[in-house]
C-alpha cells in the first residue's frame, strides 16, 4: 500500500494500526476520517455525534473555521523559532490568556502532562526559595483516583495498577489522600511542615466524572492558605467552559456570562490548562500563576523547543476567542442541566443505569454492573451502531462530553439515542 493511498475501509485502517503501532490504547472500532462541529464521519461515510470531544479537547467543535484559519494562516508565515529568539505572536497570546484568566504570568507548554510536570517543578522551587523548606524535602499532596497524565513522575502518585505496574522505580515526594475529604487534607497539612502544594482536579474526570461535595474546593483552598501551601488546579479536562463556567474552579459564581473567571469561588495559586486551550487543533498547554510564584522560574530552569511557538500562540488565542464570542460556557451550563434532567426522568424506569452525574457538559452514567464486566463497553458499541460515540471509564461508567457548540435540538436528539439504546440493550 502506498503511503499516499487512501484508506477506504475501517477493517484495513484498524489492521494497519494493529500491525505498525504500539498497542497502548483500546479504541472503539470506528475509523474516523472527517469532523465538523458536533459530528464525525467514518471512512465508510457513516455520520456520528461525537460525545467524547477527544477527552474535552474539542470543546469548540471539530475543525472550527476560526481556529483552523488561525493555524493555517500562521503556518504560512512562521511556524517555529524555539525560545532562543522572540517571536511576534507569543507575547500577544500570553497577554490575551493572562487577562482572560486573571493571572500575571503564563508558562507555555504543549501537552497536559507536560503542564502538570511544569506545575510540580514550579511548586517545589517556590517551596525551597520562598517558603523555606529544606532542599529535596518538599512534598505535594495528591488525591486517590487522580488522573494527571502518564509520565513516570505522574504515575508515581497514581493508584491505577494498569498505569503503574512495571514502570518503577517511582518518584518520591507525594502523599495521597482521599478525594473530597477536607479532614484528610488538614490532617496531613497539620502534621507535616514540608508540604509545598496540593494538586487536585476540580472534578475527577477519568475516575468517572466524580463531582466533589459543595464547598470542598473552597474549603481546600482555605486550608492551603492557612498552612501556606500552594493550591494547584489541574483544569486540563475541566477548564475552558466544559463545566458551564470558564473554569471549574469558578464554582457557582454569579457572573452573567460565566466566562470572566474574575470573581471565582476558588482562585488557584497555580492553574494548569491544556486540551481545549487549542480547540483540539494543535498541542497547546499552559501553566498560569502570579509573579510571587512564577518569579522563581529563571532562564535555564524549564523549557520546551515547541512550547510557545507561533502556531500554538495563534491557535490558543483563536480558541479562547471562540469560547468567549460564542458564549460556550453559558451553552454548556444550560445544556448540561437539560441533559441530566432528561436522563433523570428515564433512570427510574430501568435497572440498567444507577445514576447520572456531572456538571455542565461533563457527565457520566453509572452502569449497574461490576467494573470487570463488559456491559458499559457493549452499550458503547450499541450507541455507535445508533450514531453516537462514547467510551467507558473505570469499567462500568460511560462518560458523555460532547462539543460545547451543540444546540438544544442536537442534544435532545442525542438523549433520544442514548435512551433508545439503553431501552433496547440486553446484557
Amino acid at each position: 500500500m502506498s503511503i499516499l493511498e487512501n484508506i477506504t475501509s475501517s477493517k484495513d485502517a484498524i489492521a494497519l494500526e494493529d500491525k505498525h503501532g504500539a498497542h497502548n490504547y483500546h479504541p472503539l472500532p470506528v475509523v474516523l476520517s472527517r469532523g465538523e462541529g458536533v459530528y464525525v464521519c467514518d471512512v465508510e461515510g457513516k455520520k456520528y455525534y461525537d460525545f467524547l470531544s477527544a477527552y474535552s479537547a474539542v470543546n469548540q467543535g471539530h475543525c472550527h473555521p476560526k481556529i483552523v484559519n488561525a493555524m493555517t494562516d500562521q503556518a504560512k508565515t512562521l511556524t517555529l523559532t524555539s525560545r532562543a529568539f522572540y517571536n511576534d505572536m507569543l507575547g500577544k497570546y500570553e497577554k490575551y490568556a493572562t487577562e482572560t484568566f486573571h493571572f500575571d504570568k503564563l508558562l507555555p507548554m504543549n501537552t497536559g502532562a507536560e503542564a502538570v510536570e511544569t506545575a510540580l517543578k514550579i511548586c517545589r522551587k517556590w517551596a525551597y526559595e520562598e517558603k523555606g523548606i529544606a532542599e529535596n524535602n518538599a512534598e505535594i499532596i495528591v488525591c486517590e483516583n487522580n488522573f494527571h497524565g502518564r509520565t513516570t513522575t505522574i504515575i508515581s502518585f497514581s493508584n491505577d495498577p494498569v498505569a503503574r505496574k512495571n514502570f518503577g522505580p517511582y518518584t518520591d515526594g507525594f502523599i495521597k489522600i482521599a478525594y473530597d475529604n477536607l479532614e484528610a487534607l488538614e490532617e496531613v497539612l497539620r502534621s507535616n511542615d514540608n508540604i509545598a502544594g496540593f494538586l487536585v482536579e476540580p472534578i475527577q474526570g477519568e475516575a468517572g466524572v466524580y463531582v466533589p461535595s459543595e464547598g470542598y474546593l473552597s474549603g481546600a483552598k482555605a486550608l492551603c492558605e492557612k498552612y501556606n501551601v500552594l493550591f494547584i488546579a489541574d483544569e486540563v479536562q475541566t477548564g475552558i467552559a466544559r463545566t458551564g463556567r470558564l473554569l471549574a474552579t469558578c464554582g457557582n459564581c454569579s457572573c452573567s456570562d460565566k466566562h470572566c473567571s474574575g470573581t471565582p469561588e476558588i482562585k488557584p495559586d497555580i492553574l494548569i490548562l491544556g486540551k481545549a486551550l487549542s480547540g483540539g487543533a494543535y498541542p497547546v498547554s499552559a501553566v498560569l500563576a502570579n509573579d510571587n510564584i512564577m518569579g522563581v522560574i529563571r532562564p535555564g530552569n524549564h523549557g520546551s523547543t515547541f512550547g510557545g511557538n507561533p502556531i500554538a500562540a495563534a491557535v490558543g488565542m483563536a480558541a479562547l476567542e471562540v469560547v468567549k464570542n460564542e458564549e460556550l460556557a453559558n451553552n454548556a451550563f444550560e445544556l448540561g442541566e437539560l441533559f441530566r434532567s432528561e436522563l433523570n426522568k428515564f433512570i427510574p424506569t430501568t435497572n440498567l443505569v444507577n445514576s447520572v452525574r456531572g456538571k455542565g457538559l461533563l457527565n457520566a452514567i453509572l452502569i449497574n454492573d461490576s467494573e470487570e464486566s463488559s456491559t458499559a463497553w457493549d452499550i458503547c458499541m450499541a450507541l455507535k451502531e445508533n450514531g453516537l460515540l462514547a467510551k467507558p471509564t473505570h469499567g462500568n461508567i460511560i462518560r458523555f462530553a460532547p462539543p460545547l457548540v451543540m444546540t438544544k435540538e442536537q442534544l435532545l436528539d442525542c438523549v433520544a439515542i442514548i435512551i433508545k439504546t439503553l431501552q433496547e440493550f440486553k446484557k
